[in-house]
């Protein structure tokens, strides 16, 4: 009889026996094939020793079977980690966009097919033409705004252009005679005119541009003097990026501008 058909150990007649609760023990484990080789031993050298014959199945109260009888003492892995739960909500994701007929993953913004035919391209050097025509038209466009502007404003301190004056007086308040302070600010309030899209425009694109440019070249002029203003250099920084976020917006939005400024001002993007 194989040791698997054992099933039932209980050994009364003898002095030296295994008892049933040591091989309930055992069977625990789940290493059945283990243990019963090791019972088959043990009770042939038990059935020697003491002049006994094996014992048949009848004689076993309880079975030994390739399952425990204890089954919450087999280790089950259950537990789904994180990694795997979001890899497997990925996989049914897939699996009912690929079921709507869309493809397995979302595309990005703005998406264009490969395969996609371009229509109306342009050469190189008709693009070359192009930007040249644009900046003659833009260049021709600011030179009669600065002349007009020159023809209308009279450069005098603390505001009092247009007022009847005499020529003593106005020599008193020319801007020449100014602080390097009003000399900028001057600058600063002539640059934006240039660029407004109306009368007064102080929150344009454009005009937050020049404004910046500005300050940024005041900064510079300072820094290059005192090296070792750091909270300067901070602040210059931080207007440098602020710049850059407009000039980007205007990339965006409206290109023509965005080229007017760039050209005008001799930025480099």
């Amino acid at each position: 009889m194989s040791a698997l058909s054992l099933l039932r150990l209980t050994f009364v007649k003898t002095p030296n026996y295994v008892s049933s609760s040591s091989l309930r023990g055992l069977c625990t484990l789940g290493r059945t094939s283990l243990l019963a080789s090791s019972i088959a031993t043990t009770l042939k050298a038990t059935a020697v020793s003491s002049h006994h014959q094996l014992p048949t199945a009848l004689d076993f109260p309880f079975s030994l079977s390739s399952t425990s009888p204890h089954p919450n003492t087999i280790q089950v892995r259950t537990k789904i980690t994180k990694a795997k739960r979001h890899k497997r909500a990925k996989i049914q994701e897939r699996q009912r966009r690929v079921a709507r007929g869309l493809p397995p993953k979302p595309l990005p913004p703005k998406y264009i097919p490969k395969d996609t035919p371009v229509i109306n391209a342009m050469t190189r050097e008709e693009r070359n033409n192009e930007s040249a025509q644009f900046d003659l038209e833009a260049s021709r466009e600011m030179k009669v705004k600065i002349e007009q502007q020159a023809v209308k404003e009279e450069t005098l301190r603390f505001s009092f252009n247009g007022l009847v004056m005499s020529d003593r007086v106005r020599r008193l308040l020319d801007l020449k005679n100014g602080s390097q302070k009003e000399v900028v600010a001057s600058q600063k309030r002539r640059g934006m005119e240039l660029f407004q899209l109306r009368e007064g425009d102080t929150g344009s694109s454009a005009v937050q541009v020049v404004a910046l440019t500005t300050r940024i070249q005041q900064m510079q002029t300072h820094l290059a003097k005192h090296k070792k203003d750091y909270s300067g250099k901070r602040g210059l920084d931080a207007m440098y990026v602020r710049r850059r976020k407009v000039l980007d917006y205007m990339e965006r939005k409206d290109f023509e501008s965005y080229r007017k400024v760039v050209k005008s001002l001799g930025l480099m993007r």
